[in-house]
C-alpha cells in the first residue's frame, strides 16, 4: 500500500508542473513579426577601428626601426655603450670624451699605458666642496694663467713625503735641497730677506750690488766678512768709514801699507844738496784725524811738517 500511495504522489506532481507549464505557455504574448538587432560594429565605426589599428602598427613597426638604428648608431653592447664600458670596478671611457654638464666622480684614472688628457676650449677648473657644499680648494687652467684658490697649496716630491714648495696666507715655504734663479736678471724681492747663508756655486763669484741706491748690511751680534783663499777689497768713490762707538779698530797682518799718504818735507841745513835720499819716514797724525809722513830724523819731525795739517 506504501507503495501505489507514493506512485500516486508523484502522479500528482507531474500533473501540477505539466499544468504550470502550459498556463505560463498560455499567458505569454506571442509577438509578430519579431524583429532581428544585430551585434557588433559596422559602418564607419569599423572602418575608423581598422584605420588605428593600422597607425598603430605603423607606430610600433617605426618605434622598432628608430630602436635598432639607435641601438645600432651608440653601438649598445652588454657591456655598455660605445666607448663607455661598465665594469665592475666603475666607468670605463675609451677615446676622445665630451662632458656637456658637471661631472660628480670620486676617481679618474687613465690606462697605464697612456697619459690622461683634460682639454677644453676655454679652461679646465677643478672644484673641491666640503659636506654642506660650500668650495674649498679651486684649480682653474686657463690660457692666460693656471690659478689656484685653496687654504694651503703644496708639491711634494715622488715619494709624497717631503714637501718641495708650500704657500698659505702668511708664508711660502721652498723645501727643495737647491733654488735656482737662471734669470738674467735674477730675483726681485719687494721687502726683506732673511736667511742663515748666502753662497754662490763652486767656481762662481758671489756679488750683492745696489745699483742705485745704498747697500747695508747689518746684525746685532756682528758681521764677518771673510776671504780664505783670497784677497778682501773695499773700494769707494769717496770717504770710507771704519767706525767702533764702544769698542777700537784692530789692525792685525804681518804688513800693514797706508798708501797715498801726504809727505811732509823740511830742510835741517842750508847744504842739503849732498844729503843722500831720504827713506825713511815718521807717521804723524793731524788734530783732525789725518795722517801723513815726515822725513825722519834724528828726533820727531812732525812739528816741522806740520804745515800739511793746515790743508784738512
Amino acid at each position: 500500500m506504501d507503495r501505489s500511495t507514493s506512485l500516486d504522489i508523484e502522479e500528482l506532481k507531474m500533473t501540477r508542473e505539466q499544468y504550470i507549464l502550459a498556463t505560463q505557455q498560455n499567458s505569454l504574448p506571442r509577438i509578430e513579426n519579431p524583429q532581428l538587432y544585430p551585434v557588433g560594429i559596422y559602418g564607419w565605426r569599423k572602418r575608423c577601428l581598422y584605420f588605428f589599428v593600422l597607425l598603430l602598427l605603423v607606430t610600433m613597426i617605426v618605434n622598432l626601426a628608430m630602436t635598432i638604428w639607435i641601438l645600432k648608431v651608440m653601438n649598445f653592447t652588454v657591456d655598455g655603450m660605445g666607448n663607455l664600458r661598465v665594469t665592475k670596478k666603475g666607468i670605463r671611457l675609451e677615446g676622445i670624451s665630451e662632458f656637456l654638464l658637471p661631472l660628480y666622480v670620486k676617481e679618474i684614472h687613465s690606462r697605464k699605458d697612456s697619459p690622461m688628457v683634460l682639454q677644453s676650449d676655454r679652461n679646465v677648473t677643478v672644484n673641491a666642496r666640503n659636506h654642506m657644499g660650500q668650495l674649498t680648494g679651486q684649480l682653474t687652467v686657463g690660457a692666460d694663467a693656471v690659478e689656484a684658490q685653496c687654504k694651503r697649496f703644496e708639491v711634494r716630491a715622488s715619494e709624497g713625503e717631503k714637501v718641495l714648495f708650500s704657500a698659505d696666507e702668511d708664508e711660502i715655504i721652498i723645501g727643495a735641497d737647491r733654488l735656482k734663479v737662471t734669470g738674467t736678471e735674477g730675483a726681485v724681492f719687494g721687502h726683506s730677506v732673511e736667511t742663515p747663508h748666502i753662497r754662490a756655486e763652486p767656481s762662481q763669484d758671489l756679488k750683492l750690488e745696489s745699483p742705485t741706491r745704498s747697500l747695508i748690511m747689518e746684525a746685532p751680534k756682528g758681521v764677518q766678512v771673510s776671504a780664505a783663499a783670497g784677497d778682501l777689497k773695499a773700494t769707494c768713490r769717496k770717504e770710507l768709514h771704519l767706525q767702533s762707538t764702544e769698542g777700537e779698530i784692530f789692525l792685525n797682518a804681518d804688513i800693514i801699507r797706508l798708501g797715498n799718504l801726504p809727505m811732509g818735507s823740511f830742510s835741517s841745513s842750508p847744504s842739503s844738496s849732498s844729503t843722500p835720499r831720504q827713506t825713511i819716514y815718521e807717521l804723524c797724525v793731524c788734530p783732525s784725524g789725518k795722517l801723513y809722513l815726515s822725513p825722519a830724523g834724528a828726533g820727531s819731525t812732525c812739528q816741522s811738517s806740520s804745515n800739511i795739517c793746515l790743508w784738512s
